[in-house]
């Protein structure tokens, strides 16, 4: 049983902290980013170290006292908000941004936890390397809340998941003890890596504070193309046409339906759009190349033969940057149209690649068997994950399918289980998935973590309420 965090917690906490460490929580904090949950909080922590958070949380775990760790507070599941429950104390790295020199030859930046993304990225490009870790809200989101939720984006295709650009991680457990982990290594087996184990954990298991993170040397040259598709098993088959031309050169493939677009044109009129009457299907393909290969030159061959086997229909290639820049805001501009129109119901899925057409087919059948709903299906196809988003018919608000909400959810989760899927791609669980994870999740593997949780944090301060429920 937690107790929460009140005046006498917050006054023997604050006389072991700086001054101003400790703030009343600001609406920022309460609420998740598609207004779906609206949290509660006794005070914001905001520390500037690591040993200021281990003082936090070990005042915490003596007054058993609920953390909810906050981020740049991007996270679609809830993971940040606590709705209910003993009022927590809220734990903000947004003052741990310190970046640190880039290791060139080893290909290595430390940066703790609230380094904003855009900012890393930055930071790696003075020195001549890239971050590949790219998403819509790169500008606000943090380097915790990414590794808490093991982000993808759009190069998970080439470069993996935030778990995979990661080499160490200091962060401090429920108790407030250390885990300095930081070392720069590709290899290390010193036991279990808790690395791995703290990553994707979204602040159940500890608090990570500062990451080594893997940096890439830039690409020489590179290029986009959107090209229209039949369907999306053509679109399948060109990204085997385009990985077998050319390999580890293929950073990102978008898969985006017709939908997306036409909510742009309503509700973003701004954005410039590569096809005047959007297809029903398209691809956003982006590449990074050798000195030695024109990316103009390929991505046209590649367009060349795939029209040859029925593979596109059209096709617009970027001729320099400011048009590949281009393409990608028009891409990265379909889930802020997606929050204008207000989804009834949105689903952050994987499946087997092979299983992604029948998934597609099967779950617009099955939603339109429901009732009279469009349907936004766009995402990183490349590495098997889609947005599966519903929205009402045109006319219509998504109050009019509060009934409806449960079972669509159900449904598109349910055909994703079926199919070997996972119901969680990149978002992780937070609060808002913790029934589905029961429902669809391993039952061994499930009781496993919960035995994890009850090892490293056996009081249940960290995050309450959130992944394991």
């Amino acid at each position: 049983m937690l107790n929460p965090c009140d005046a006498a917690f917050l006054t023997a906490l604050e006389t072991q902290l700086p001054p101003g460490t400790l703030r009343p929580p600001e609406d920022r904090y309460l609420t998740e980013l598609r207004g779906r949950m609206q949290g509660q909080a006794g005070a914001v922590a905001r520390p500037a170290s690591s040993a200021e958070v281990s003082v936090i949380l070990r005042a915490a775990h003596g007054a058993r006292v609920g953390v909810v760790p906050y981020a740049g507070g991007t996270g679609l599941v809830g993971g940040q908000v606590m709705p209910d429950g003993a009022l927590p104390l809220i734990l903000s790295v947004e003052r741990m941004t310190r970046l640190h020199d880039v290791d060139t030859a080893g290909n290595v930046l430390v940066a703790e936890a609230g380094a904003i993304l855009a900012d890393v990225q930055a930071h790696a490009d003075r020195a001549g390397r890239q971050f590949p870790m790219a998403l819509g809200s790169q500008g606000s989101a943090r380097i915790g809340g990414l590794l808490g939720t093991n982000a993808g984006g759009a190069n998970v295709l080439r470069w993996g998941m935030m778990r995979d650009l990661c080499l160490g991680v200091e962060a401090v457990l429920a108790d407030g003890s250390l885990v300095g982990g930081l070392k720069r290594l590709r290899k290390n087996n010193m036991g279990y890596d808790l690395r791995h184990l703290l990553i994707g954990s979204e602040g159940t298991l500890g608090v990570i504070t500062a990451a080594a993170l893997r940096l890439f040397p830039q690409p020489a040259r590179t290029g986009a193309a959107l090209l229209a598709v039949p369907s999306p098993h053509a679109a399948l088959d060109l990204l085997s046409l385009a990985q077998d031309r050319l390999g580890e050169g293929v950073s990102a493939f978008e898969l985006i339906g017709g939908q997306g677009p036409r909510f742009v044109a309503r509700h973003l009129p701004q954005i410039r759009q590569p096809f005047a009457d959007p297809p029903d299907w398209s691809v956003l393909i982006d590449l990074g190349l050798v000195a030695a290969l024109d990316p103009e030159r390929e991505l046209t061959a590649l367009f060349e033969a795939a029209l040859d086997q029925g593979l596109v229909r059209d096709g617009v290639i970027a001729s320099n940057a400011a048009q590949r820049a281009q393409f990608w805001a028009f891409r990265e501009a379909i889930p802020e149209a997606n929050r204008a129109v207000g989804a009834i119901a949105s689903h952050d899925v994987a499946v087997p690649l092979t299983a992604l057409p029948q998934f597609i087919a099967r779950a617009d059948a099955a939603l339109g068997a429901l009732g009279d709903m469009r349907i936004n299906c766009f995402g990183h196809v490349g590495d098997g994950n889609l947005h599966y988003n519903v929205f009402p018919a045109a006319g219509r608000v998504r109050d009019d399918y509060d009934s409806l909400r449960p079972l669509i959810s159900q449904t598109v989760h349910a055909l994703v289980s079926d199919l070997g899927g996972s119901i969680s791609a990149e978002h992780g669980i937070g609060r808002l998935k913790t029934g589905d994870l029961v429902r669809y999740g391993d039952a061994a593997g499930l009781a496993a973590m919960r035995a994890i949780k009850a090892a490293l944090d056996p009081a249940g301060i960290l995050n309450p309420g959130a992944v394991l429920g």
